[in-house]
This record gives C-alpha cells, structure tokens and sequence, in this order.
C-alpha cells in the first residue's frame, strides 16, 4: 500500500512538474516570438529586451526616473543617426521617436492616426482614471471642447485675485521662515502654495495649507503622486498590458482618494445649487455639465464620477506641475544669482508703474516670462508624450508602417536637452527665449505642456500660477542655496513627473 502511493505522488508529482515545465517553456517562446517584432520590421533596438520587462530595467523603481531612462533611450538614438527606435514596455511595443519631423507628424499633421495617448484607465473600477489627460475619441474630443472654456484669458483674469491671495499666504509662510532664520525645503513651501490655488480656483474651496500642514488636499495631493514599490510595478503592469489590466479591474488610485474626490465635488455642487450661486469658476462650469451627463448617463452616481474625474485631474496636474516648475525656477535662481537679481530689477521697474499687482501686470514681464521658459525647457515636469495608434499609418518617405494600438513615444526631456537644438543645455540660459532668439528655436524643440490639439488644456493657468508666485517672493526676498541641497540634483525615481530626490534647500535674505 505505502509502495502504490509512493509511485501514485511520484507519477503526479512528475506529471505536475512537466505540465509546469510546458507552461514555462510556452512562456519563453511567447516571448520570444513577441520580442522578435522590431526584428522583423527592420527597427533599430537600443538593447535586447528581457524577460517580463522588456527595455524596462527590472529595478526601474531604484535607478531612474522614467523620463531620464527614455533620454537615455533618445540620445543612444540621436548618436547613432537613427529616426527612431523600437523598444518593449514589458510585452507591448513602442516606438521612440527622434527626428522631430516625426514628431511633427504625430503630434499635429497626422494626428488622427494618434488621438488616442495609450494610458492605462479603467471607468468602471477606477472612476478617476478615466479624465481628460487619459480617455480618446470622441470622450476626448468633447470634453475638451467644453473644459477648455475654464482656462480662457479672461477666466483666468477672473480667478486672479485668489490667486494673488494664495500667493500672499506664501510670502507670509516665507517672513515666518526669515525671522527664525531657518532654511526652507523650497518643494514643501511651493506644494503649499499650489494646493491652495488649485483648492480655491478648481473647487471654490480654502485649503489653508501653510496653516495646516496636514489638510486633507495636501495629503491627497501628496498620495496621488506617492509611488511605493508595489504601486509602481502594478502601474508598469498596467501600462504594458491595458486590456489584461483592465478586465482584471486593476486600480491606479485608492477607494480613499475617490471618496474624498467625490465628496468634495458633489457637496460644492449641491452647495452652489441650494445657493442659486453662479461664479465663474472650474466648478461652475462642471455644475453646467452635470445635467447634460446626467442625460447622457440616465445616472447620476455615474454623472458625478465623470465630472470628479475632471476636477481630479486638473488638482492633480495644477498641483504636481505647477509646484515642481516653481521649486526648480527658484532652484536655478538661488544658483544664478545674476539672474535672480534681473529679475528682481524687472519686477521693480514694472511695478513702479503700477499701484498693483494685477494680470495684465505680470504679462508685461517679459524677462520673468524667459526665466520661466527656460526652467520649462531644462526641467519639462512631464518630460515625455505617448500617442497610441488608432489605425494603421504608413510613415512618410519609409516602407514602415505603425500599426493600430502600437505606441509612440517622444522624450521631452531628451529633445530639451539636446545639443543640436540647445547649445549647452545643462546651462540655464534665459536669453534662449529672448525675442530675437526665440524666433530660432525649431518647431517641436520646446514642448513643456505637449503640442497638438492634446496639448495641455491648462497651460496658461499653470504658468500664470508660477510668475504670480515668483513675483510676490522675488521683489520681498533673495534666495540662496543652501548646502543642504544635493548637487547635482537627482530625480525621484518612482516619479511620473520630473521631481527632485532629496527636497530644494534655501536660506532667505530680505531685499532692502
């Protein structure tokens, strides 16, 4: 008896272990097959692919931050002389695109082959995914059309005022900091000041961060963009495998975080509806969308997370960007001191025009407007696109032909970076975009906020933000680099955005 059920585990354990050896072997061949694609196509490579990752390091999430490694990618590809290059995101190919009429092709004259971006978002489990930045089509077409309103010249002239209020706090946050003499980690400060312009000018609502380190934007703000080890490899899953990710009902964002959303938008909501309110705001112009959602959808829980998904990621791009743009500006300013002093003279020339600080002021500023553009170009916080295929395309001049849902990349930071279109690029050099030289810059070599009809929607708001913050410090305050700051600078490796490691340190001095 014992004998028979020796033999009878050792047959199913043998048995076990072939159907796993096949399994495995499937595997290999799968992959095998999958990485012979740019081969076949006669598609230069940077380097083989590995197994589960692809191009992707399998230690992505202790190495680089994800845009340093496509610029990698782009200058292998510029040095080599090729157009573009083939790469895997785990199993799911892409191109990388290094000529920039490519990508002139892509992102505008051809942009019907690539509306779509090629983000992982799932509406149904995860409501907030599925926004502006990430949805295509005619969802995309329509909601921009509509959401674009929120960010005209004169809306923006609208929100000025708590704008300006915002930035004030700031300044104050800042003399608490100069009376103590204590060094500020610059990054903390701008997050602060972001949070509370996005909270007033997106939802109506008073964050008051600089009075309440721990408010509940500020630690959804910081958790949005927070990336442990196991969310960052459950987005790689996600983004290299949409439709497998998506029946399996993955989630980029927490039940936490989309309650919170939720709740904050459906209570403005029923509050500026109870109160017959109508202020022109982002808000505002969400409660007009609603009913025609609700029409659409016969459903108003559905209507609600729709809407949410919007206001979700206009805080969470306004925030993240925004506040990255201003700490890295401040970052070369306390480093260039000359330019910082610049600056400051321009601000103090325009102002003693005016008896304030007001919109059309801070337009005037044209060399404020260069710092800001060259920290753009330096730092772009989203330092690559991606556009998806939507049906086959046949590449100009070539034989080559990008088929349906096949993603392209381009490397922001790559091309902002690159000695062919900016001389010295690791120099901060604001006379790049002076009147005469911004003339030279070649079309495609500058895309902070995207290019295309997918360019960033908020783009004017999002800077506005910035030189408002920068004028209401700079004419009260020098910045100084501390030694606290790690220099060079490193980047945040589980960081979408292009976002210092290890915080900005400054000292203040008062300008007398």
């Amino acid at each position: 008896m014992i004998k028979f059920i020796s033999e009878l585990f050792s047959t199913q354990l043998t048995n076990l272990l072939l159907v796993l050896l096949l399994f495995l072997f499937t595997i290999k061949i799968y992959y095998d097959l999958t990485f012979q694609y740019w081969k076949k196509r006669n598609v230069p490579q940077v380097q083989k692919p590995q197994l589960i990752f692809g191009n992707v390091p399998p230690k992505f999430y202790d190495q680089d931050c994800p845009g340093c490694l496509i610029k990698l990618a782009y200058e292998y590809g510029k040095a080599q002389g090729f157009k573009l290059i083939g790469n895997f995101l785990g199993l799911r190919p892409f191109y990388l695109l290094v000529d920039l009429e490519h990508v002139k092709n892509i992102l505008r004259k051809d942009f019907n082959y690539f509306v779509e971006r090629g983000f992982y978002y799932n509406e149904k489990d995860d409501p907030l995914s599925a926004n502006l930045f990430s949805v295509g089509g005619e969802e995309w077409r329509t909601l921009r059309t509509k959401l674009s309103q929120a960010f005209t010249a004169g809306k923006i002239k609208f929100m000025f005022e708590s704008l300006l209020e915002c930035a004030y706090q700031m300044s104050n946050e800042i003399e608490k900091n100069y009376i103590k003499k204590q060094t500020i980690n610059m990054k903390e400060i701008s997050e602060c000041f972001t949070i509370d312009v996005i909270g007033s000018c997106v939802f109506g609502l008073q964050c008051n961060s600089f009075k309440n380190p721990d408010a509940e934007f500020r630690k959804q703000g910081k958790k949005i963009f927070h990336f442990t080890i196991p969310r960052a490899l459950k987005v790689f899953f996600a983004f290299s495998n949409v439709k497998l990710a998506r029946w399996l009902g993955v989630t980029l964002f927490d039940k936490d975080t989309t309650r919170f959303f939720v709740s904050v938008v459906e209570d403005t909501l029923k509050y500026r509806q109870c109160n017959e309110s109508t202020r022109k705001d982002f808000i505002q112009l969400l409660s007009d969308l609603k009913g025609e959602t609700e029409k659409d959808n016969n459903n108003s829980s559905t209507a609600i997370e729709k809407l949410t998904a919007q206001a979700f990621i206009f805080f969470a791009a306004g925030f993240e960007t925004s506040s990255i743009t201003l700490t890295f500006c401040l970052y070369e300013l306390s480093v260039n001191l000359d330019i910082q002093d610049k600056v400051r003279e321009e601000i103090a020339r325009v102002l003693s025009d005016y008896e304030e600080i007001t919109y059309d002021v801070i337009m005037d500023m044209k060399y404020l407007n260069q710092v800001v553009e060259e920290t753009l170009r330096k730092y772009p916080p989203v330092s690559f696109l991606t556009r998806e295929c939507v049906k086959d395309y046949n590449v100009p001049n070539t034989n080559l032909v990008i088929e349906e849902g096949i993603l392209t990349v381009i490397s922001v930071l790559g091309i902002h970076h690159d000695p062919e279109y900016y001389p010295e690029p690791e120099t901060f050099d604001p006379e790049r975009f002076s009147d005469t030289n911004r003339p030279l810059i070649r079309p495609f070599a500058y895309m902070p906020f995207g290019e295309g009809p997918r360019i960033c929607v908020g783009l004017r708001f999002g800077l506005m933000q910035v030189k408002v913050g920068l004028v209401v410090l700079l004419k009260d305050y020098k910045f100084v680099l501390n030694k606290k700051t790690q220099v060079p600078l490193e980047m945040e490796p589980l960081s979408f955005t292009l976002t210092p490691k290890n915080g900005i340190f400054v000292d203040i001095e008062k300008v007398a």
